[in-house]
């Protein structure tokens, strides 16, 4: 079983619990409330009325209920509470409600017999239960309870039933039955309905089976929310953790909308600036030292070289071995990305003095399209454009010039005249056809 399918059974089991107890307090609340005002209303009765004597054996059974009721109401949650409570509390209110109809004497007078409650009250006594029980959203509750009526009222009515010396029945009125047979039969103190007794409980059960299915599929739509909560929140969660993870190899805010747009990122073309950076004479430092001891230096190093670049609002597009490729204004929108690429120049040859390291870094202004490329298996995020290609070239050429930094025209036209940029005349450059105008740092420019 999955980790996901452990986590849904055991979150959805407790948010059950939970509401199932929810449900249970309030129905067993009321019954103890209705139970505890019956008390009230009973005792004190012989102040309202006179005549009326309370007996004390019905004192004595609404106290227990009341009692009942509020000691159950205390368990339920705690270290006390047990599966069985409800259905045994159930089980009391049912039965003793049936009991009251069969042993509570209907009239003080012994010659009337006790099958007239059943007619002068009657079943919808027992139906608020039902009803009641489907508060603690166990269906299983619901159908005990159904079940419980039904027995407890046949129960109720065959003990008193059996042991009329005479009774009548809906059998005893003839089939051309007149007005004067109906009078006597169903008029009749012996008439005991034993049809009627059938109708009431097959529609109690009726009522009781819906319910419980209607509790069922309640279940099933409380099931249904808490999955599709916890499934929205681990989506939601493998996004987080993705794009912390997408984060630290490509910026935060292209990682998200790769995300969001399913790993897709339409072609976005913008002038912008790109700057290649490359640590000098790094062959031969990685030929002095362990492969763990290169890759320690190297990523402190890179690590504060891309902090550099982020500073001032740039994107490391790649990390290129010992150095990277970074754009400005593309695909993220900065102003003045000409600027922003020559400060960060500065920045990261203080960075790599600091390090130990001599850099070489290429410049170049231009068009910057970015996008992604890739089949639907694997795909890479990217950027194309002339100043690439030529940011590259004049990092290359730094080393021919010995100089840490070179930059095309169009970025030195873009920074203005204020910019701490000096000629180094025109330079053939590989690759490209004719001379190339080419800058550096004026503190750096004689080399």
């Amino acid at each position: 079983m999955s980790q996901g399918t452990d986590t849904f059974e055991t979150e959805s089991a407790a948010r059950l619990i939970r509401a199932e107890q929810t449900g249970l307090r309030l129905a067993i609340a009321c019954r103890t409330l209705v139970t505890g005002l019956a008390f009230a209303w009973y005792v004190g009765a012989p102040l309202l009325f006179s005549g009326f004597e309370p007996r004390f054996a019905a004192i004595l059974v609404l106290l227990v209920f009341t009692a009942v009721g509020v000691a159950h109401l205390a368990a339920i949650g705690t270290r006390f509470d047990r599966w069985w409570m409800k259905y045994a509390v159930y089980a009391l209110d049912t039965l003793s409600i049936c009991a009251t109809f069969a042993l509570i004497p209907i009239s003080r007078a012994d010659d009337v017999p006790q099958i007239i409650a059943f007619r002068a009250y009657g079943i919808y006594y027992l139906f608020p239960l039902v009803a009641i029980a489907c508060l603690s959203l166990s269906w299983r509750l619901v159908l005990w309870t159904g079940a419980l009526c039904v027995a407890g009222w046949w129960g109720a009515f065959l003990w008193v039933s059996t042991r009329m010396e005479n009774s009548l029945s809906w059998a005893d009125i003839p089939a051309n039955a007149t007005r004067q047979d109906y009078e006597t039969v169903f008029l009749s103190m012996d008439f005991i309905g034993r049809g009627n007794r059938i109708e009431e409980t097959a529609m109690i059960m009726f009522a009781a089976l819906a319910l419980a299915v209607a509790v069922y599929r309640a279940r099933s739509v409380f099931f249904a929310q808490v999955a599709s909560e916890l499934e929205s929140r681990q989506e939601r969660s493998a996004r987080e953790r993705v794009s912390t993870l997408f984060g630290k190899y490509v910026p935060a805010d292209i990682a998200n909308s790769l995300i969001e747009n399913d790993g897709r990122m339409r072609p976005r073309r913008a002038a912008g600036t790109a700057l290649v950076m490359d640590i000098a004479g790094f062959t031969a430092f990685s030929s002095r030292h362990t492969p763990e001891h290169v890759i320690t230096v190297l990523d402190a190093f890179l690590s504060d070289a891309t902090e550099a670049v982020s500073e001032q609002g740039g994107t490391v597009m790649s990390y290129l071995g010992d150095g990277f490729l970074v754009t400005f204004n593309a695909p993220i929108s900065i102003p003045d990305p000409a600027r922003a690429a020559v400060a960060t120049a500065t920045r990261l040859v203080e960075v790599g003095k600091a390090h130990g390291f001599g850099i070489r870094v290429g410049i170049a202004s231009g068009d910057l399209v970015t996008g992604t490329i890739g089949s639907s298996e694997r795909q890479s995020f990217t950027v194309y454009g002339d100043a690439v290609n030529l940011a590259a070239r004049l990092e290359s050429q730094c080393k021919r010039l010995g100089v840490p930094v070179l930059v095309d025209a169009d970025t030195r036209a873009a920074c203005g005249p204020s910019a701490p940029l000096a000629t180094l005349g025109v330079q053939q450059i590989d690759g490209l056809v004719g001379d190339v105008p080419v800058f550096g740092l004026s503190d750096t420019a004689g080399g």
